[in-house]
């Protein structure tokens, strides 16, 4: 997007951002960016919300969503919400930790939750509600945090053993929590769009990435990777976030309509996430494209102690080890 294009939009989001709804017969139009496909967990919860938001408000507000990267990329979209050129988001954890809310890096953490159970014990409790209670400084709201799933490693190599790691060349997010994760495995982290991904697997830009299963699925890395771990070894999930100013300037009648329709959003975001990601495994493993490992416990164990170094050298990143050992403590993850 040209800078002139980029302002414009500012500022008549900003306009917006002022006088939500103008004339009282104008549905105020919420626009939701997200850079994911629309058959992904984030983008049906998305979907899902608009339809109840429009319910709920009686049709005072309007939710626009746009998927895969069609308004902002990664590195794009906080500052437009910040801006006002977008009302509504859905980024990834580790993406606030740029912002200056380093603390949510700690979801980058290898091997930090068990499972769903333990995730939730930290991300609905009194620890995830504080987390979101950093961003307002940035004049951002967070609403709610939706899963997506456990990470797997992918490659056009097998990755069943620490070893098999070096040199190769990881995408990652923008996180130095994820870049100390690849270089403790003695791989080369590259940060890039998840937009860019596909391409740089299909011409070797980068030898392999990780992701949920169904973020692999529904971007086709399956066809561009020929070996897949089924590692679990990291969380990747989402923060539902708005403009401050935005939000705050609502009527009070529309935000508790659009508060409704978002906690029902988010029961259904979490729900489905776990299901999508099985039905994404089946559908590469039928595919035949990639070869799929199922690390034994003593071999994931292996890659999550690989990987421990992490918890020592990342700590002050994340608000020092106090925190750390909090997180993992209600996770039920702690040493």
């Amino acid at each position: 997007m040209r800078i002139a294009d980029f302002v414009a939009a500012s500022l008549s989001a900003a306009l917006l951002v002022i006088a939500p709804a103008a004339n009282a017969a104008d549905p105020i139009v919420i626009k939701f960016s997200h850079v994911v496909a629309p058959d992904t967990p984030k983008g049906r919860a998305a979907e899902k919300f608009k339809a109840l938001a429009e319910q709920y408000t009686d049709g005072k507000a309007k939710v626009e969503v746009y998927p895969n990267s069609q308004l902002y990329k990664d590195k794009e979209e906080l500052e437009a919400l910040q801006l006002g050129a977008v009302q509504m988001l859905a980024p990834s954890l580790a993406k606030f930790g740029p912002l200056g809310a380093r603390e949510f890096e700690v979801f980058d953490f290898p091997c930090i939750f068990s499972d769903t159970a333990s995730l939730h014990a930290v991300t609905q409790g009194q620890i995830g509600k504080d987390l979101l209670a950093k961003l307002d400084p940035k004049g951002i709201v967070g609403l709610a945090y939706w899963d997506n799933g456990f990470k797997i490693f992918s490659a056009n190599k097998p990755l069943k053993t620490p070893a098999d790691f070096k040199g190769v060349k990881m995408r990652i997010q923008s996180s130095k929590v994820l870049e100390a994760q690849m270089r403790s495995l003695g791989a080369i982290p590259q940060v890039m769009a998840f937009s860019e991904v596909y391409q740089a697997l299909q011409t070797g830009v980068v030898d392999g990435t990780e992701n949920p299963p169904s973020n692999m699925y529904t971007q086709k890395m399956h066809e561009v990777q020929k070996n897949a771990t089924l590692s679990n070894h990291g969380y990747l999930g989402y923060a539902v976030i708005t403009n401050k100013n935005f939000w705050e300037g609502l009527p009070a009648d529309v935000r508790a309509g659009l508060e409704k329709a978002m906690a029902e959003a988010t029961e259904y975001a979490n729900e489905i996430a776990q299901k999508d990601n099985d039905d994404a495994l089946a559908g590469m493993k039928a595919s035949g494209k990639t070869d799929f490992f199922q690390p034994s416990a003593a071999e994931r164990g292996a890659l999550c102690k690989a990987m421990e170094s992490v918890y020592t050298d990342m700590a002050d990143r994340v608000g020092g080890k106090d925190f750390l050992d909090k997180v993992r403590t209600a996770a039920g993850t702690a040493n």
